[in-house]
């Protein structure tokens, strides 16, 4: 596995999530992490086949979900600057709170369900 290779700006570990509104999606992590959309590709005028952002270093692929291919959410562990500050962006957003930030061992950190079913555990160093 060591000779593994990966197009450049992609990790060779990235989740791919199937969303019930992909679009909606894109805007959340655009509005909460500042991801910027990298590549996305329609289905039709109203229907993303694919799509990836960029949050820092990392990519998160993504499309919207159909009949063959249900919704798959998944969890999520993320840096940011401020764990607080983001934490509040992603309620303002939609997104309802599973724990407050709080100082732990590995920093501060709080956890989110964004309205996608996804799970964000949001963390600054301290």
């Amino acid at each position: 596995m060591n000779n593994v290779t990966i197009p450049q700006g992609y990790n060779q570990v990235m989740p791919y999530l199937i969303m019930a509104d992909a679009e909606a999606f894109l805007q959340f992590t655009q509005k909460v992490f500042g991801a910027q959309e990298k590549y996305k590709e329609m289905r039709n005028e109203k229907t993303i086949r694919h799509a990836e952002v960029r949050i820092g270093d990392s990519v998160i692929m993504f499309a919207q979900s159909t009949y063959e291919f249900t919704p798959q959410p998944a969890g999520i562990f993320i840096y940011v600057n401020d764990a607080d500050a983001v934490f509040q962006k992603a309620l303002q957003e939609g997104a309802k709170e599973i724990m407050k930030p709080e100082d732990l061992s590995y920093g501060r950190s709080g956890g989110v369900h964004d309205p996608f079913g996804n799970t964000w555990w949001i963390t600054s160093v301290k």
